[in-house]
């Protein structure tokens, strides 16, 4: 889809958190234009870090869960947190009555919130169009 779309996209890999200026540092000598930062959880333990880094180089980026948003990233697209504790509650629920958990099924998540923080779309000089603000299911002022 990046190509159809003529979107060059740059992976960029750390393998030690002291190497996150630097990544920051070279995505900015190589005018990288947009960062999506993948869901694992070991980039949770340093969000405010990475936060701080994007929004220093102006960089808007799309994030793994609702909280980066939360805390002053720009965008998520991720799992509805409340949904996923409901869905939690009734596989507990299953379990306190005798299912074995091996017999119940894996799910995947079935309901997604796409949430924009307008606060840090202003402090790196991003405009978001109506027509994007219109779709989000949270918007963040």
């Amino acid at each position: 889809m990046a190509q159809a779309l003529r979107i060059n996209i740059q992976p960029f890999e750390i393998f030690e958190f002291e190497q996150l200026d630097s990544m920051f540092s070279n995505m900015n000598q190589q005018h990288v234009q947009a960062l999506l930062v993948q869901n694992q959880d070991v980039f949770g333990s340093r969000r405010q870090q990475i936060l701080e880094l994007a929004a220093k180089g102006r960089l808007p980026g799309m994030y793994p869960w609702g909280n980066w948003t939360a805390a002053g990233g720009l965008s998520s697209y991720a799992p509805s947190d409340p949904d996923l504790y409901r869905r939690a509650a009734t596989y507990v629920d299953k379990i306190l009555k005798g299912t074995k958990p091996a017999d119940l099924p894996i799910e995947q998540p079935m309901k997604f919130e796409f949430i924009i923080n307008l606060k840090a779309a202003k402090q790196i000089g991003l405009t978001i169009p109506q027509s994007v603000l219109y779709r989000a299911d949270k918007v963040i002022k």
